[in-house]
Order: C-alpha cells, then structure tokens, then sequence
C-alpha cells in the first residue's frame, strides 16, 4: 500500500505578490509564480503536494492558516512585513497545531532595525531567511524532515 502524500499550504502575506518587480536589488527578479511553479515541479520528487495562497490582507491569512488542519501537514509561511508585528498571525500559528517554517527572501537582521524583530518566529516550527527564493525549498524540505517517518499526512 502506498502511503500519502504530504500536502504542504506555501503561505504568502502582503506585497509578495509584487516580486519581479517590487525592489528587485532587494528581493530579486523572480515573480511568485515562478516560484510556485518551481517548488510545485520538485514537490512530486520530495513526496509531498504543495499548494499556494497569496494575500494581501491580514484577516485573508489568517483565515487560510485557521483552515489548514483540515487538509495539510504543515505550512510554509512569508509573513512579508506582516512577520514584524503581528501578533494575530503569530497567535494564529502557534493555535494551529502544524508546523510551519518561516520564510524571509532576505537576511531581516542585515536590513532596516524595524525588520530585525520577528513576532511569529518564536511560534515556529523554524525560520529560514536571507536565501532568496530558495528559502521556500529548504523550508518544504525542514517540514518534511521534521514530520519524518510518523508523519501525519492524509
């Protein structure tokens, strides 16, 4: 019998959407969805599904990550900004019972004094940051070796 598949949610907060052309000399030139279609042909190779949600709202993200339980085994989450100050998100990974990995295109304690506080790190499962794009990999990666051999999935 062949076991599941994992199913991982790739959470993007505000601005994300905006990559290719949001500060390219800070964040790059690859747009989300290059990143997307990149994770989501590698995933099949990882034994894992990966699924994608983008928003801009506060409220948008933490409803996706208050649905998660019912259909994934873990999260991988750019809180843009949102990692920063909200408490709200932060309160919402730490209620869901899944493991979610953060994710930072950029080294935050190398940037601005306001971006070196992250309120949802502490909650998290880890923090991977300051590798661009590749940052989503290793974080799928992390989720699939923290859920290891008893994994949950479906």
């Amino acid at each position: 019998m062949q076991q599941a598949r994992l199913r991982i949610l790739v959470v993007n907060g505000p601005n994300l959407d905006l990559l290719g052309s949001r500060e390219p000399a800070v964040y790059g030139d690859e747009t989300l969805e290059t990143i997307a279609s990149r994770l989501s042909a590698l995933a099949p190779d990882l034994g894992c599904d990966v699924e994608f949600f983008q928003a801009n709202g506060e409220g948008q993200l933490i409803d996706a990550l208050h649905r998660a339980p019912a259909a994934f085994d873990g999260v991988v989450l750019n809180p843009g900004a949102l990692g920063h100050y909200s408490y709200a998100l932060r309160d919402a990974v730490s209620a869901i019972g899944l493991p979610v990995f953060e994710v930072h295109l950029t080294n935050v304690f190398a940037r601005e004094p306001f971006r070196r506080r992250l309120v949802v790190a502490p909650v998290a499962a880890g923090v991977i940051m300051g590798v661009g794009s590749v940052g989503y990999e290793l974080a799928v990666r992390g989720l699939l070796a923290r859920l290891g051999p008893g994994r949950r999935a479906r």
